[in-house]
């Protein structure tokens, strides 16, 4: 049979109100005599306070939740261990909600979670309607955006400079001779979106390129949109001699389909993705990729999220990390000469 908390104040010969000021460490004065007397029925008893129990008297539950768009997707698992392990250390667990870029069940999911009382949120939101978002902030739950943001709400944020990394990684295939370059974007509603194309587009008009919107392909994050994506525009009358993926499951996807058309990595067709999963230096013909420091936005994004949980709300409202242009085989720069 279990030990009580009226077991350990028997045994201790206290009241019950006393040793749940000892093990809630209240503000209300203990007599150190007494506290130690508690201390020792409890560890004789073996007693375990209820965690359950004391959350629901202090409306706590000491739980993170994790809403993601897509687990399958190799970029979110690095950035659920960064958070983890913050949260692991201050004591918190993490709950792991999958929304498959769905915007009424990341709206389900955020409601579940507020009934059942989680601590603090960190998610990526599939799109840009912000109402629900905005309910959220008005009800003063902690809450901070990971990967992707939406312009226009004031919620802390964690996610790399989205159109630099797009910006440097057509100035390379630019500077490799490419002036045909074709862009396959995700979800468009997506604000990291269309900041990648934005970078796209700036590095075309720099260098004097006239953007072809026959180029530009609409995707979804996933290989096989990659896939439908590159098909279109090896379709088209005058097709890319590169190509920038916004994000690396669609690169992959992209090069499966010059493959299968017979046509050669880099020396047909280049290829540059975004994120730097591991599958991209894993495959055959390694990705060239736009890395994105993964756990480090997690551990940053779970340090920001504590920091508002404890109050502390006046800290910056956007944490933009710096993206890394990560040169493989996939861009072909170890067989096009490089100009400055």
């Amino acid at each position: 049979m279990a030990v009580t908390i009226w077991d350990v104040a028997k045994k201790a010969g206290v009241s019950v109100a006393t040793v749940s000021r000892v093990i809630n460490h209240s503000t209300h004065k203990v007599n150190e005599a007494t506290r130690r007397r508690v201390l020792a029925a409890i560890q004789e008893l073996g007693y375990q306070p209820n965690d359950v129990a004391r959350g629901l008297k202090k409306r706590t539950s000491r739980t993170i939740a994790l809403i993601v768009p897509d687990i399958s997707n190799p970029f979110y698992p690095a950035i659920a261990r960064g958070i983890e392990d913050i949260a692991n250390q201050h004591g918190y667990a993490v709950v792991l909600c999958n929304t498959y870029e769905n915007l009424t069940k990341e709206r389900e999911y955020l409601d579940l979670l507020r009934r059942r009382w989680v601590d603090g949120l960190i998610f990526a939101t599939v799109g840009r309607n912000t109402r629900h978002l905005r309910w959220l902030r008005g009800h003063s739950i902690p809450v901070v955006l990971i990967a992707r943001d939406v312009e226009g709400l004031e919620i802390g944020s964690v996610l790399v400079d989205n159109f630099q990394g797009a910006y440097e990684a057509i100035r390379r295939l630019i500077r490799l001779g490419h002036r045909r370059i074709g862009f396959i974007g995700g979800p468009p509603n997506l604000h990291v979106v269309q900041e990648r194309r934005r970078g796209y587009l700036q590095a075309l008009c720099e260098a004097e390129i006239e953007p072809d919107p026959s180029l530009s392909v609409e995707g979804n994050f996933r290989a096989e949109g990659g896939f439908e994506a590159m098909q279109q525009l090896l379709q088209i009358p005058l097709p890319p001699s590169a190509v920038f993926a916004a994000n690396d499951l669609m690169a992959i996807g992209a090069m499966d389909a010059i493959k299968r058309s017979g046509l050669r990595i880099p020396e047909d067709v280049a290829v540059v993705g975004f994120d730097d999963i591991t599958f991209a230096s894993l495959v055959e013909l390694t990705l060239t990729t736009v890395a994105q420091p993964k756990y480090k936005m997690g551990t940053m994004a779970m340090s920001r999220l504590l920091e508002i949980m404890r109050g502390k709300r006046n800290g910056p409202r956007k944490i933009v990390l710096e993206p890394q242009l990560v040169v493989r085989d996939s861009c072909g720069a170890h067989v096009r000469r490089i100009g400055g």
